[in-house]
């Protein structure tokens, strides 16, 4: 009988180059919240994947980036740098199309590394020409001596595979952690929140997104239906008319968006309900961010 192997894959990378799209992907569905804009990951999420005699943990972290004033910014880069502790084996996930300082200062962070790096070159399908690939390859060997480095295309499923195969050579023979059919550590309620950011995120422009947060407040079954009470916070009173939009239309729009999406990933009817109040200067706040279910800084 062989034995099983079970370890922690971080996912890091600067923001916006793939890696909640990489872990759904993998996973073969929605496991992390996915938008166009940087640093919609704001949690440490685990993607418990299990094939045969092998369970990788992906831990999807957020972005880590040089502005760290407020302090959800500084939980943000905390949480990256943590998972990168308690990892065996670390995905650094670039975009294929073009590196920047930010791609430097991730790659600085994973030279202090002990878990072994392998450097995941995303967006390959965005590259052209194609023969700039190669020349993009030849360049991330010379900038650390990374244990693989392996181009996908997250979006497009494309060589997937190849990465799932090296993974496990990575992982320690260990029992598995995690049932085999469990597939992430956080609640339903929670991937609900997340699924209303998303709409919001999507639907609203320039900073906003980033003064925002979701708490459920109800998530109850009664009769065939399943009933979800949610408070959208702002940090300013100014955000909260934007929010809600011209006659409620917004507010309207991301609830009838994310009841469709919640109703199809559950199978059943969802009745879902908002509110938008103020909580002046929340993300700048470690107390309020602790009552709001962000992790400690």
């Amino acid at each position: 009988m062989m034995p099983t192997r079970c370890g922690f894959v971080a996912v890091v990378g600067r923001p916006n180059v793939g890696k909640s799209t990489l872990i759904n992907s993998i996973m073969g569905s929605k496991i992390s919240i996915v938008t166009h804009k940087p640093q919609t990951t704001r949690h440490r999420i685990l993607a418990v994947h299990t094939s045969g005699d092998v369970q990788a943990v992906f831990v999807d972290t957020p972005g880590l980036h040089r502005k760290a004033g407020k302090a959800m910014n500084r939980l943000m880069n905390r949480t990256a740098v943590n998972a990168l502790a308690d990892a065996d084996v670390a995905l650094f996930v670039s975009d294929a199309t073009h590196w920047t300082d930010e791609d430097d200062d991730v790659l600085k962070r994973l030279r202090s590394c002990d878990a072994p790096v392998i450097a995941v070159l995303n967006k390959i399908d965005l590259v052209r020409p194609k023969e700039q690939l190669l020349e993009t390859l030849a360049a991330m060997a010379k900038r650390h001596d990374f244990a693989e480095i392996i181009p996908v295309s997250a979006r497009k499923h494309d060589n997937l595979d190849t990465l799932l195969e090296l993974i496990p050579g990575y992982l320690p023979e260990s029992p598995m952690l995690f049932p085999e059919d469990m597939r992430t550590d956080r609640s339903a309620e929670f991937h609900a929140s997340e699924v209303i950011r998303e709409k919001l995120t999507k639907l609203l422009h320039q900073e906003l997104p980033y003064g925002l947060t979701v708490q459920i407040e109800r998530y109850e079954q009664v009769d065939k239906r399943l009933t979800i009470n949610a408070i959208i916070w702002v940090d300013r009173e100014s955000q909260k008319g934007i929010v809600v939009g011209k006659g409620g239309n917004i507010l309207k729009k991301v609830g009838q968006s994310a009841r469709i999406e919640l109703s199809r990933q559950l199978g059943q009817a969802v009745h879902l309900e908002l509110w938008v109040k103020v909580k002046e200067n929340w993300s700048d706040s470690e107390q309020d961010l602790m009552r709001l279910g962000y992790e400690s800084p």
